[in-house]
């Protein structure tokens, strides 16, 4: 059974209400409960951030329950230097880095993401294109390392900052700015390389 069914069968309302440090305190002393509320307070983000750097649901599901399953042992090594919830994505990170090392297959990043629905009216026209930049996109990210993929990924299409970045990544932020400098760089030479072939 998936951990997120059974910690969802758990969980207490009223834990609702507790701040990401009150429940850290929680899951030191092993509550279940604070377990299961961090976890439906958090699921989504870790997913979502999986599923743009791995490309494929399936593997983003793994990753979300590999890091839930290890956050107990991993959050005994938090120590404050930047929020639980970035602490929570560089484990994230870190977990999806390990799948991407272990698998023989290529990652299509945004392919899925340019299908996920939209709320609103739909534009045939509009979803073509963004389908088809999202896979120029994807062929482009493949072309660069992964530390500048990460970077672009967290601060390009997250929305996070650069200091949001460099704590999800246990990186300074200068070097946050540097890889965002350098993956952008060549992401336009490989855009107007690929127009002008």
């Amino acid at each position: 059974m998936k951990l997120h069914v059974l910690l969802r069968d758990k969980s207490d309302p009223t834990a609702q209400s507790r701040t990401d440090d009150e429940l850290l305190h929680l899951l030191a002393a092993g509550s279940v409960d604070a377990m299961a509320t961090f976890y439906d307070r958090s699921h989504e983000r870790v997913r979502t951030l999986a599923r743009r750097l791995l490309g494929d649901d399936a593997a983003a599901e793994d990753v979300d329950q590999e890091v839930f399953a290890s956050f107990p042992r991993a959050a005994r090594r938090y120590r404050g230097d930047c929020d639980l919830q970035s602490f929570l994505l560089g484990i994230t990170v870190k977990k999806a880095r390990s799948h991407l090392r272990s698998t023989i297959r290529r990652r299509r990043l945004l392919e899925r993401y340019a299908r996920e629905e939209r709320p609103g009216p739909r534009d045939p026209e509009q979803d073509t294109y963004r389908r088809e930049l999202a896979c120029r996109l994807v062929w482009a990210l493949d072309q660069i390392s992964s530390a500048h993929r990460e970077v672009f990924v967290l601060c390009e299409i997250q929305g996070m900052s650069a200091g949001q970045a460099a704590d999800v990544l246990g990186i300074p932020e200068a070097t946050v700015r540097t890889r965002l400098f350098h993956g952008r760089a060549r992401l336009r030479v490989l855009f107007s390389d690929e127009v002008t072939s």
